[in-house]
């Protein structure tokens, strides 16, 4: 393997990363092909030949405290001046803060505001929204075991293999069809709140639509456990028996696949509410704060806001917080937007979300072929996970290959050539921010 050329100057040059793994119970098992359990092994040296059983959920690059990533040096994880302990991004980042360039420094302080993830998803994730910055101060002062941070959490999911989730609320017409067509969810909503949905109209106004809602969607949620599991029980035992004679909807199938994983969980019911959303390879869904969701089936590249903040109310085992949930909604309704990214150049194809905080481009070099990124004002990661090759920059020249995650400071340029073939992602600040005077 090619050495790295030594960068002189203080924090210049590409920097390798060790980073973390977050093994939550819906993540696909080491054995059933993860691909966070592949990049996991590959980006750490760790054989985890005796983990392949446990389920492999979350990859993260970034700082953020609950999954943070070490700067790599000569193959070790680098220590401080004294050799001792080993150095976080973060840490790295505050001894070297020129490297996120001024106006990144000036607006979000001595760190990265974003964190890149690979996601590797089994099963159903929770019935979540994530809280602006104002609650995420609140919730964070009142509950700071629960809600790890101060920070908003708006993210992106960009399909690696087909990618499915549940998002926003479905139209108006939509919802009308479905009262019409679940009887169970009258049970649990009740007919005088089911009935000022079916009489409103798109003609009422906005927050006339929000309040009936709201109050719908807070009485169908805060139904009590005994009631729930009457009710999911009559609707399983109903749509077995009308399968034997019709086709069933794609949102019926999905729910009955949902009650496997969360036997008699409010979520079940809930996913009637929602958008099914299936992302093909390459397309992405993101996500503004209080807006309800939940990823179900497949892999993905995930970037977002440095949070960890969640507010669950349905399909986990883990804290619900139902109030809170069903307060802090915008309860706008319609399909969301999906993005399919625009080319930069004939390999690198990026997706810009409405969020200051973070884009992310997707790479796929074919053999023998070579691109360049060019210098911007922000910091980036890079991540290797299909093949290998190079990257150099004024000073530095990297093998790299699957596995490998990397910084680059701001204002470096990268060219990147491959032998073989290379698929990279890279995550960075929204090159809008920096053109906003």
């Amino acid at each position: 393997m090619e050495t790295e050329l030594k960068n002189n100057h203080q924090g210049g040059g590409l920097k390798r990363l060790r980073c973390s793994v977050q093994n939550y119970d819906w993540g696909k098992k080491g054995t059933e092909g993860s691909e966070v359990a592949r990049l996991y092994e590959l980006n750490s040296g760790y054989d985890i030949a005796f983990e392949k059983k446990k389920p492999f959920a979350e990859f993260w690059v970034g700082t953020h405290g609950s999954g943070p990533s070490f700067v790599v040096e000569g193959g070790v994880e680098n220590g401080d001046s004294n050799g001792s302990g080993s150095l976080s991004l973060k840490e790295w980042i505050c001894k070297n803060p020129n490297v996120l360039g001024d106006k990144v420094l000036d607006k979000w302080g001595c760190d990265l505001p974003f964190l890149f993830k690979v996601l590797s998803v089994a099963k159903a994730l929770s019935i979540q929204a994530h809280p602006d910055k104002e609650l995420a101060k609140v919730l964070h002062k009142l509950h700071p075991t629960l809600y790890k941070d101060d920070n908003h959490k708006p993210e992106m999911a960009l399909a690696v293999t087909e990618f499915e989730a549940l998002c926003s609320f479905i139209s108006l017409e939509e919802l009308k069809a479905v009262l019409r067509d679940v009887p169970e969810i009258v049970d649990l909503v009740g007919s005088a709140e089911v009935n000022q949905l079916l009489q409103i109209n798109e003609q009422d106004h906005a927050e006339k639509v929000k309040s009936v809602l709201r109050s719908a969607f807070t009485h169908l949620m805060s139904a009590s456990k005994e009631m729930t599991a009457e009710v999911i029980s009559k609707l399983k035992s109903r749509l077995y028996t009308e399968s034997e004679t019709r086709q069933l909807t794609g949102k019926e199938q999905l729910v009955l696949q949902l009650e496997k994983q969360y036997p008699a969980d409010i979520g079940v019911i809930s996913a009637f509410f929602l958008n099914y959303v299936k992302l093909n390879p390459g397309e992405a869904l993101y996500l503004g704060a209080n807006e309800p969701h939940a990823y179900l089936h497949g892999e993905c590249i995930e970037c977002m806001a440095t949070s960890d903040n969640v507010v669950r109310a349905g399909l986990t085992p883990k804290h619900l917080d139902i109030q809170t949930l069903c307060s802090m909604l915008t309860y706008k309704q319609g399909f969301p937007e999906i993005l399919k990214g625009f080319p930069l150049s004939p390999y690198i194809t990026r997706y810009l979300p409405p969020f200051d905080e973070f884009e992310v481009d997707r790479c796929i070099l074919p053999r023998g072929a070579s691109t360049v990124f060019p210098a911007i004002p922000g910091p980036s990661i890079f991540l290797v996970v299909v093949g290998e090759g190079t990257m150099c920059t004024e000073s530095s020249k990297d093998v790299v290959m699957e596995g490998d995650a990397l910084f680059a400071p701001a204002n470096t340029e990268i060219s990147v050539s491959t032998p073989s073939e290379l698929h990279l992602y890279r995550a960075g600040v929204n090159s809008r921010f920096f053109q906003i005077l």
